[in-house]
């Protein structure tokens, strides 16, 4: 295997975004804890003279080939390249096409960038992130019943940027901070229609992420409150009474990332969508 150290290079050749790309490789990439990707992205291939270049960096730093390209020239080129030079590379949606072709028994569009198509579900998250950005830690609390998700959660329980990944998939999501001694706003105690999650940590990760948060402001003293061990315990506790109250889905985000935490809230989102179908 052909690498430096305990890097190798990762060539990820896209037609489009090279969105798919990237997630799929990461995703890979991240089972493997003593080697890490020297990423060369190239997304929107789709000329021979654009393909001319990706061609020339593989062949100055060889690696692993991964591609979304449609283009059967261009797949051809890139692929004979790699044979000629030695390194393995592979179609990522190619096998999948395959397979969606037998089992349907009709051939692909062979549209470049279908997927992003500005069609009602492009808009419709478009609209779940302006949505997002508006009511974000609190603000424009009189929306709320407009929101399919409201999350709420004491200070760096990941709320917004949760919130930001569920309007990327099209969920009108809103977040609303919990504060020991003070009332949560009316609206929230109020709601019918959105589902209303609490995200919850364990004190002790929520004051290393605090620290590490002032360390990165430069914050200096007068945030002891903030970090302090009993205090913080308080607040937990002040917000899980306040979940079994207003009986709020409860979700512990302590060793979650933020993908596997949005990941449960959209799961807690269809079930409940499910369960009122016969409605």
């Amino acid at each position: 295997m052909p690498t430096s150290g305990s890097y190798f290079h990762l060539h990820l050749v896209s037609d489009s975004t090279g969105e798919t790309l990237i997630t799929v490789a990461r995703a890979v990439a991240a089972q493997y804890a003593n080697v890490t990707p020297v990423e060369h992205v190239y997304p929107l291939v789709r000329s021979q003279k654009q393909l001319d270049r990706v061609l020339d960096e593989i062949e100055e730093a060889p690696g692993i080939v991964l591609f979304t390209l449609l283009e059967k020239d261009l797949v051809g080129r890139l692929e004979a390249k790699c044979q000629q030079i030695n390194i393995p590379s592979l179609s990522i949606i190619g096998p999948v096409m395959q397979l969606f072709q037998a089992y349907l028994g009709a051939a692909t569009t062979g549209r470049v960038g279908a997927q992003h198509t500005l069609n009602a579900e492009y808009f419709k998250r478009i609209d779940a992130l302006n949505y997002t950005m508006m009511h974000d830690d609190g603000q424009h609390v009189e929306g709320l019943e407009e929101a399919d998700v409201v999350l709420v959660g004491v200070s760096r329980t990941s709320k917004t940027p949760t919130s930001i990944y569920l309007a990327n998939r099209g969920i009108r999501t809103a977040n609303v901070p919990l504060v020991p001694g003070i009332a949560p706003p009316l609206q929230l105690e109020l709601l019918k229609k959105p589902l209303v999650v609490s995200l919850h940590a364990t004190p002790e990760r929520l004051i290393q992420v605090r620290q590490n948060r002032l360390l990165s402001l430069g914050a200096g003293t007068g945030n002891d409150d903030y970090i302090d061990r009993q205090a913080v315990a308080d607040e937990v506790a002040f917000a899980r009474r306040l979940s079994a109250k207003f009986n709020w889905a409860q979700l512990d985000v302590t060793r979650r990332s933020i993908e596997e935490t949005a990941a449960a809230v959209l799961k807690l989102f269809t079930d409940r969508q499910r369960q009122r179908l016969p409605e």
